[in-house]
């Protein structure tokens, strides 16, 4: 199962991405994150996990993976995309350079940006959606993929190699507000959405429930001083937190059906 998380900035979409990765571990899963955040430099501290290549510069660097962009848009009108990755991997077939591993638990980041004036993460959205479609998994296989705040993830297809989409909503108009583009661009995408409250207590939880379709709302989680005070200092989130279990039971379930 291949899982996109998706939200606004801040409503804790590499907590709960790292908290569901690491819980799934434990139910004896095999799990890939698959970072498609080209701005976040910190989701490998939450999972204890170091560095490693960007799957980007492995292919030969965001100019090289530009070029080919342009090549392709060059074409006829009509005539298929050049894709930017056209290998069918699983997940060991990833080039040990590019995984950052503890077990059962595999990072791979796609790329970053780097530098002053380097130009947009187009490629980097590009070649998400390319890994992920031809990324073919096993039964005991999860992949959570962590994406960018907004919704160019989603205006780029990336969703369109996944199973579903996991919307985190934190207690703001924002969030309620960009849900309801989420939702609808996920349903262009033909993918189910669900959604996970994040940082609420029960009555905020209540009166955001109002905005949403309460069948899709999979948990509700609470603020938690322990994640807070581990994601400041960058220290791996293998804790427990109500709500998660929840989650992964959710996920677990509907993998079965896949």
């Amino acid at each position: 199962m291949k899982i996109i998380i998706s939200g606004k900035g801040g409503s804790g979409k590499s907590t709960i991405s790292s908290l569901l990765a690491m819980n799934l571990v434990k139910n004896n899963y095999r799990v890939l994150i698959v970072d498609t955040d080209e701005s976040n430099f910190g989701l490998e501290a939450l999972l204890g996990l170091g560095n490693s290549q960007e799957l980007m510069e492995h292919l030969g660097g965001k100019k090289v993976l530009g070029e080919k962009m342009k090549a392709s848009f060059s074409k006829n009108p009509g005539e298929p995309r050049v894709p930017l990755f056209d290998q069918i991997w699983r997940i060991e077939d990833i080039p040990s350079e590019c995984l950052s591993v503890s077990g059962d638990l595999h990072l791979m980041q796609i790329g970053k940006i780097r530098s002053f004036g380097e130009g947009c993460a187009c490629p980097i959205g590009s070649l998400s959606k390319d890994f992920l479609r031809n990324l073919k998994l096993g039964p005991k296989d999860v992949v959570i993929i962590d994406t960018e705040a907004g919704v160019e993830h989603l205006g780029r297809g990336v969703a369109g190699g996944a199973d579903m989409v996991i919307a985190i909503l934190d207690p703001s108009f924002e969030s309620i507000r960009l849900s309801e583009k989420i939702r609808g661009m996920a349903e262009e995408a033909g993918k189910p959405i669900y959604y996970i409250l994040n940082k609420v207590n029960e009555e905020v939880a209540k009166q955001m429930m109002t905005s949403l379709d309460q069948d899709k709302v999979i948990s509700t989680i609470s603020r938690n001083a322990e994640v807070e005070h581990m994601g400041l200092i960058g220290k791996p989130l293998d804790i427990t937190v109500d709500g998660i279990s929840d989650v992964v039971e959710f996920i677990l379930r509907h993998a079965k059906e896949i």
